[in-house]
């Protein structure tokens, strides 16, 4: 018989909330909210109307084996909040690199909620990598703000494909070293 390594993500913790792996009971208030188009606006890969089956298939391929993303939802019930606020995932690069992406539920905006998740997955490191990325749309500063807060330096613009806005949209380009 053959033993097989299953990766595992370590749950991390704040005051607040915890960073835990998604898991499909998930499944209901993601669709929820990714299906708000103030959320799918800011991201790349959110599209919008949110057709039926794309959580579910995300959700699959984040819980994979084989994943190339490692996702984490921001988890409030230990102080009382709701069980998805948000997520968090770090996208594997080559040389120990990774992509932070996030995005937060419009009910948990400008409650530091982003930034507290960015600042614990780079204190967390749980890739061990040597350097994060990030991008986040030019239109979208408290974004930008909330990867500073956590170290992110300034590297330049660029743009990125909006599925939600079917358009290329202008993005700011941080990174952080480990």
């Amino acid at each position: 018989m053959k033993t097989l390594q299953i990766p595992t993500q370590p749950v991390i913790e704040t005051e607040r909330f915890d960073l835990r792996p998604v898991r499909q009971s998930d499944l209901g208030l993601i669709e929820l909210y990714a299906s708000d188009p103030r959320v799918a606006n800011n991201t790349v890969s959110i599209p919008h109307p949110l057709p039926p089956g794309v959580i579910e298939a995300y959700i699959k391929r984040a819980t994979s084996d084989e994943r190339i993303e490692d996702v984490w939802v921001m988890d409030g019930l230990k102080t009382g909040g709701s069980e998805v606020m948000g997520v968090i995932s770090l996208v594997k690069m080559d040389r120990d690199q990774s992509e932070v992406g996030y995005w937060v539920a419009p009910a948990f905006w400008n409650t530091h909620l982003a930034s507290e998740a960015v600042q614990a997955l780079v204190q967390a490191n749980p890739l061990g990598n040597n350097n994060m990325f990030a991008s986040v749309f030019r239109d979208n500063p408290a974004s930008a703000k909330v990867l500073t807060n956590a170290g992110f330096r300034y590297l330049g613009t660029a743009e990125s494909y909006c599925l939600a806005r079917e358009t290329c949209v202008p993005t700011w380009t941080y990174s952080i070293k480990l």
